[in-house]
């Protein structure tokens, strides 16, 4: 078959529609919902799908740094239930993440904390009510679960950045405020203040591949994302710029995770990877450990795409916003992510 005839063919199935736009995720890229952005008075729910908030001054603590934004909170029924570990009930903690997205006063949701629990609630969610109501919910940790299952399920743009108890300083707030209040296209880059030694000594960058790439920018906490691995709530990888975080684990775990990423068949799919702090990840105790260098450079640099390590993102309180499902453009020389596009309407 010749290749005019070849074209026409997949044109017929509707397969040529496809093949020339970006392989992302498994919906159509016309379905990606941009939430609205956040506006002075608006309210925000607060939610806790995770591990249990043992304190009630850590919620007023959150009204009053949202305040200071010039924004109202309403949190919900059960941010302060308990269950074991769990912050409350599996249905409870969804019912409330139902219930502020079905609630047309609330514009965005704000994850309280982190822990363990969110992969629990993903089939209590009603998604096709998400659908019809997008909206901004943003926090880290263990709330990957949610930011990426409404990503691969609703098409929902969402939002990798501080949780409820976070440090609301200035560099976290600037990024909140210019991306999900200004809807600004902002390029996220890491500090370069060597303060008061000859060289930047905090916070830099380390290239593993350097290049540029661009796709949609997708990621999270690692060991939550590799839980995930099986279910329905992970996106098609295909073309995506994956970005990782990691707390409080051994580098054998690490090394563990990323090869279970790499058997699933995920980081062959990507066009690249941003790590960002892996925080208290020391080699524990025995005869020796590889160095995290080392297991970056025998999963990500065989990969071929641009990638760099220590990025503004993870466990730390200086913390980039990061919009799920959105288009970017990575520099690992440079180690910044630009958005192509506004993550809010």
């Amino acid at each position: 078959m010749n290749r005019p005839t070849f074209l026409r063919s997949l044109a017929l199935t509707g397969l040529f529609a496809r093949a020339i736009l970006p392989a992302t995720t498994g919906f159509a890229l016309s379905t990606i919902l941009k939430p609205r952005r956040l506006q002075p008075g608006d309210t925000v729910g607060l939610v806790n799908p995770a591990g249990a908030t043992f304190q009630t001054v850590d919620i007023e603590i959150i009204k009053e740094s949202l305040q200071a934004l010039g924004l109202q909170v309403l949190p919900g029924d059960h941010v302060l239930d308990r269950y074991g570990y769990l912050a409350g009930k599996d249905s409870d903690r969804a019912e409330d993440v139902n219930r502020m997205f079905a609630d047309p006063s609330v514009k965005a949701l704000l994850c309280v904390r982190g822990g363990w629990g969110s992969n629990r609630i993903l089939p209590l969610l009603d998604y096709e009510c998400i659908r019809k109501n997008p909206k901004i919910i943003m926090g880290y940790s263990d709330a990957t679960s949610l930011l990426v299952a409404l990503y691969a399920e609703c098409g929902l743009v969402t939002f990798h950045g501080p949780v409820g108890i976070s440090t609301w300083n200035s560099f976290s707030t600037d990024y909140v405020k210019r991306i999900l209040m200004e809807g600004e296209s902002a390029i996220l880059r890491n500090p370069a203040t060597p303060g008061d030694t000859l060289a930047q000594t905090k916070d830099r960058i380390e290239v593993i591949t350097p290049g540029r790439a661009r796709g949609r920018c997708v990621g999270g906490n690692l060991s939550v994302l590799a839980s995930m691995i099986g279910s329905p709530y992970l996106p098609d990888w295909e073309h995506h710029i994956l970005f990782l975080e990691e707390t409080d684990e051994q580098i054998y775990r690490v090394d563990r995770m990323l090869t279970q990423l790499k058997l699933a068949g995920i980081l062959g799919k990507l066009a690249g990877v941003v790590f960002g702090k892996c925080t208290n990840c020391g080699p524990g105790e025995g005869y020796g450990s590889l160095t995290l260098e080392e297991v970056f450079r025998d999963h990500i640099k065989p990969l071929g795409v641009p990638a760099w390590s220590g990025a503004m993102i993870g466990h730390i309180e200086n913390k980039f916003t990061i919009p799920i499902g959105i288009e970017v453009e990575i520099d690992a020389q440079q180690g910044t992510i630009q958005m192509l596009e506004p993550a809010v309407q």
